[in-house]
């Protein structure tokens, strides 16, 4: 039966995702200022997360809950492999850790995977879509933060598989809506979301050190106070 799950989870992440902006580095990622050493830290850990993520969905392709959201054209881990190859080199496999947060986000996806595969819809939902739904501005905000052009370094936020973003998210809400579940699971999905939002914010609050010694703590301290006061309307960082 239908759950309308796809609208439950647009609206029921309104408020973790408004608190994710406003963490301190997200806030001064938004207005523009972004450190080239805690960005590509950020990229280390997300390849970790999108390692555990795809690996997990791959296995689950025909499960009849995480197979039909499980869409190809949205996998990061080759992008995000080209962009660590651009900060660290060729042997950017030996220079990369996962910090302590990011550790925590893959324990919870294997978990997941394990336990209750059903619950990745909620992982998978809160990390793609808002990639897609960002992506551009994101690669812009970065380009120029960074002095940087083209795609290299940044090529996360490029979906080179996906040329009309507005019908594949309406076919990606489709699939959430049309997925075998009751309502008691469809809360159960939402919960993890949530999660997956609190999860994203740890790792942004780690590298929240990095910039501060980075730009300094009154800058920092300025721009985090003006993202809290005003909107936040813009899309999450990663």
């Amino acid at each position: 039966m239908s759950v309308a799950l796809a609208t439950q989870l647009r609206e029921g992440t309104k408020k973790a995702h408004t608190m994710a902006e406003n963490t301190g580095f997200v806030s001064c990622f938004l207005k523009g200022v972004v450190d080239k050493a805690s960005y590509r830290k950020l990229v280390a850990d997300l390849y970790f997360v999108y390692e555990a993520m795809e690996e997990e969905v791959n296995k689950l392709s025909k499960h009849p809950v995480v197979g039909p959201i499980g869409k190809k054209e949205l996998n990061r881990l080759e992008s995000l492999e080209q962009d660590l190859a651009f900060y660290f080199g060729e042997g950017w496999k030996e220079e990369i850790q996962p910090s302590q947060s990011a550790v925590t986000y893959v324990e919870r996806i294997r978990t997941v995977a394990r336990d209750s595969p059903e619950l990745l819809v909620g992982h998978h939902y809160t990390r793609y879509m808002g990639d897609l739904s960002g992506g551009q501005i994101l690669k812009s905000i970065a380009q120029k933060a960074m002095n940087m052009s083209g795609d290299d370094g940044l090529r996360f936020y490029v979906f080179n598989d996906i040329t009309d973003e507005k019908a594949f998210k309406a076919s990606y809400r489709s699939a959430m809506d049309q997925l075998p579940i009751d309502q008691a699971t469809a809360d159960r999905i939402l919960e993890e979301a949530n999660y997956a939002f609190r999860l994203n914010m740890r790792m942004f609050q780690e590298l929240e050190g990095n910039l501060v010694a980075a730009i300094g703590k009154v800058l920092f301290g300025f721009l985090t106070r003006r993202q809290r006061a005003g909107s936040t309307e813009a899309a999450t960082v990663a």
